[in-house]
């Protein structure tokens, strides 16, 4: 018998968990505030080589033009943070990951960049 390699309640592509939705709801904020023209969940699949992609949860426009990619990470797999900087390597956007904060650590989402 063959066993998943995904972990149990892994969501389907294109379906948000909980901090990528909360992270969503910052965005829109910020979508509102006129600081983000666009946003899209899943909206880009980078290819790194044949038959390698990565497709960041978000995709972002910045209200000046500027095209960012950002990862809503709660821990990283060696493959997920290979994949990042490789893209950061390959694309001309802005791209960072972020990891929500704990209340007791005042909120808010930790960011880390890739360049």
């Amino acid at each position: 018998m063959r066993r998943a390699t995904q972990a149990l309640g892994r969501l389907k592509q294109g379906a948000m968990n909980k901090t990528e939705a909360a992270y969503a709801a910052d965005l829109r904020l910020a979508e509102i505030a006129g600081d983000i023209a666009w946003v899209r969940f899943e909206g880009l699949k980078l290819r790194l080589a044949d038959n390698t992609f990565y497709t960041p949860d978000f995709a972002v426009m910045r209200a000046d033009g500027q095209m960012e990619c950002h990862e809503v990470k709660g821990f990283w797999t060696d493959d997920a943070r290979v994949k990042i900087k490789v893209a950061a390597e390959m694309y001309p956007f802005v791209f960072k990951a972020v990891r929500a904060l704990s209340k007791k650590a005042g909120g808010g989402w930790a960011v880390e960049m890739f360049e």
